[in-house]
């Protein structure tokens, strides 16, 4: 029986092909990258046709390092960077614009004018658990529709098709214009900003209000689910399992469970906490979501904070401070000090995000003093990031009703030892970074070998997640809530600094 599982990463910056084995080792990898199309400040583009052909050539590579018989491999899936924007021709196949990625800010004056003409930013999250945010595809296509001549009424007529990029590869990979399956699955689907998180499908009331036709919208799958043969170049492999990157690393790190969670730190920080099948409404402006549905079975939904700055200002300290060449290079300047020297640094370059929003907030360094180095600063700077972290963690216990009893790490900055022992610090819970790093592909080929019958269930896959390292907490409570309290003074120090009436 065919036993391993490809698994196609196509994120933000680059396309990844894992090829993965039934004991979860990888046995082969390729990446390419693509361009980043700016055209204006707040823009940033990606070209759907530049990403499709990746997609082809890193699996291709990958089946070359493998030199093995393409029927070995039983099922592929993918996860993808969410909210990016696509719409195309059903007839032609090409795409009418490029691609509208997460990060594009060009919808903010149409999300102030909906917010308001609707009654507020959270009019929809009740069905949607997310804020009317420049962020999610919904209010993407609406800007196409009103900037765009003719899509809106080519989605009208049934000729325009949307979709997340899962969308596209999926229609692309299964036949395109020749019977390409236009599906989506209920992780990507929940950040348009159109699903009903309740219902699993598109929400007709949401739709009326910003005025688009359904008939352009994807049908929305289970994550784990066969969404139809994928066609590579001529080898053919079932797509068995779709997430978006992040609800594929929580999947990747084991999280089945409520209460269960993970952080990954990259540039910034997204932290998922598995809430069940419960869809928990957020009092602290955190947003609800979809961790994954496998067919026939109930979904199960999380809940997902965001920090904005984590290895970016370490980026910040390198080129704009000039205090380390190399972003590796700050944890041993950070260990030639014993603390951080009463040194606080508040990163707060655009505003607070969860759970305070305060865009009158920016960033600080508190404390310093004659005595302050710059040994001080770098371990403020990494502390940073962990206090965040505690901060989102609380809001999502107070969330949940829970308490957190570990957390799942992975990304470029758990690397950083001295990092990962102060989050288990201030957190009070062990902090646990897998063999395994690259999370979000193996939630791909874990989905997929799941749909496969490769793994037959779910405590199957958790015999295949395997911790590499963990890190207990070191810090006596009475000191630990003395540098929480020391924390939180900073950050209301960073209050009020905009006037926003001005």
């Amino acid at each position: 029986m065919p036993s391993l599982i490809a698994a196609i990463d196509q994120g933000t910056t680059s396309t990844r092909c894992l090829i993965f084995d039934r004991d979860a080792h990888i046995r082969a990898v390729s990446q390419r990258e693509h361009k980043q199309i700016l055209p204006q400040p707040g823009w940033v583009e990606h070209d759907p046709k530049e990403i499709l052909e990746s997609v082809h050539k890193v699996f291709a590579d990958a089946l070359h390092q493998l030199n093995a018989d393409p029927a070995e491999i039983c099922a592929v899936g993918i996860t993808n960077q969410r909210e990016t924007t696509v719409v195309w021709d059903s007839h032609s196949g090409l795409p009418y614009t490029n691609a509208i990625v997460w990060q594009d800010t060009r919808t903010e004056k149409l999300c102030e004018v909906i917010s308001r003409r609707v009654g507020g930013q959270d009019r929809f999250r009740a069905k949607t658990g997310l804020p009317i945010s420049v962020y999610f595809s919904g209010l993407k296509l609406r800007w196409l529709f009103d900037e765009v001549d003719g899509l809106y009424q080519a989605a009208e007529r049934g000729d325009l098709l949307f979709g997340t990029i899962d969308s596209w590869l999926i229609w692309n990979l299964t036949g395109g214009v020749n019977g390409g399956h236009h599906y989506t699955d209920v992780t990507n689907a929940s950040r348009t900003m159109l699903m009903n998180l309740k219902k699993l499908d598109w929400d007709a009331e949401i739709l009326s209000e910003l005025d688009i036709p359904s008939q352009a919208l994807p049908k929305i799958m289970p994550s784990i689910a066969n969404f139809g043969e994928a066609d590579f170049n001529g080898v053919k492999v079932p797509i068995q399992a779709v997430f978006g990157d992040q609800q594929a690393a929580l999947f990747g790190q084991g999280c089945f469970s409520a209460g269960e969670a993970k952080n990954t730190y990259g540039t910034g920080c997204f932290l998922l906490l598995n809430t069940g099948e419960t869809a928990i409404q957020s009092q602290n402006r955190l947003i609800t979501t979809v961790a994954y549905q496998a067919e026939g079975q109930p979904a199960v939904y999380a809940l997902e904070g965001s920090i904005a700055f984590a290895g970016s200002l370490v980026q910040w300290m390198r080129d704009n401070l000039k205090m380390i060449s190399a972003s590796s290079e700050i944890e041993s300047l950070a260990r030639t000090v014993q603390d951080n020297g009463d040194v606080y640094i508040v990163p707060a370059f655009a505003g607070l995000f969860a759970p305070y929003w305060r865009s009158d907030a920016r960033g600080l360094i508190a404390g310093l003093t004659r005595f302050s180095n710059s040994g001080h600063i770098a371990r403020a700077v990494l502390e940073a990031t962990a206090y965040q972290t505690m901060d989102v963690v609380a809001a999502m216990e107070r969330d949940a009703g829970v308490p957190l009893t570990s957390l799942k790490v992975d990304g470029g900055m758990t690397v950083n030892e001295l990092l990962m022992q102060f989050q288990a610090d201030v957190l009070g819970v062990p902090i646990i970074r897998p063999v395994i790093r690259e999370t979000t592909a193996l939630g791909a080929a874990f989905g997929a070998g799941l749909g496969s019958g490769i793994y037959p269930n779910l405590d199957a896959l958790k015999g295949s997640w395997q911790a590499e390292k963990s890190w207990q907490p070191n810090l006596e409570p009475e000191l630990r809530r003395k540098y929480q309290e020391k924390w939180h003074k900073a950050v209301k120090k960073s209050f009020d600094w905009v006037d926003l009436n001005v």
